[in-house]
């Protein structure tokens, strides 16, 4: 992997509640890094704003920009759509910034397949136990079990997936996770990482 001065495509991916998208947050910040910003037909956050954290849009419309070849990648996650913008991703490529995605396996897989003519390092984040990340999820929710139950079932699915990407992280502690990410980032080739440690990880995880 040369450098990444000048653009480059970062995802990052995790299991609901794991992270992923304060991290895509912290990341955004660095000068000639740019957040890749969802199309999703979910309900916005009390939190989230239009053009800021999503578009938020219809499903109609959705699948009208899908037809219309208009997402780069677009998936189906938790009865709703998420789907990243072609020609912005592109634009930017072309002016030498750095995309981060806050996207799943599903995303990461198409982006992949698709071969474009830029580099490419996908990062996995893992939470440090399944307790962790269901607190995390009952915070971000707002006690609303229905959903957070609803995201839990995926979680055993998505683990799954971790061993198709190029860096995993557990993430213990914010910013110590994010500064791991950033080494990696900086580097000039893959970086290495204990995968035995992680299966294991991932295997108590699944417990």
């Amino acid at each position: 992997m040369s450098s990444f001065k000048k653009g480059g495509m970062f995802i990052l991916s995790s299991p609901s509640g794991a992270g992923k998208t304060t991290l895509v947050k912290k990341i955004s910040k660095n000068k000639n890094f740019f957040v890749s910003i969802s199309h999703t037909t979910r309900l916005p956050r009390p939190n989230e704003i239009n053009g800021k954290d999503y578009y938020f849009i219809s499903k109609n419309h959705f699948k009208k920009l899908i037809k219309k070849n208009q997402f780069l990648e677009h998936a189906s996650v938790f009865n709703n759509y998420y789907g990243s913008s072609k020609k912005m991703v592109i634009e930017k490529l072309k002016q030498n910034k750095n995309i981060i995605f806050d996207i799943d396996w599903q995303g990461t897989r198409q982006i992949r397949n698709k071969n474009l003519n830029y580099k490419l390092f996908t990062i996995f984040i893992l939470p440090p136990t399944k307790k962790e990340l269901l607190n995390r999820l009952i915070k971000r929710e707002k006690k609303n079990m229905k959903t957070v139950k609803k995201r839990m079932k995926g979680f055993n699915k998505d683990l799954s997936k971790w061993k198709e990407y190029d860096y995993v992280v557990i993430n213990d502690d914010l910013k110590i996770c994010y500064k791991k990410i950033m080494q990696v980032i900086k580097k000039k080739k893959l970086a290495s990482f204990d995968r035995n440690f992680i299966a294991k990880h991932v295997k108590k995880l699944m417990l």
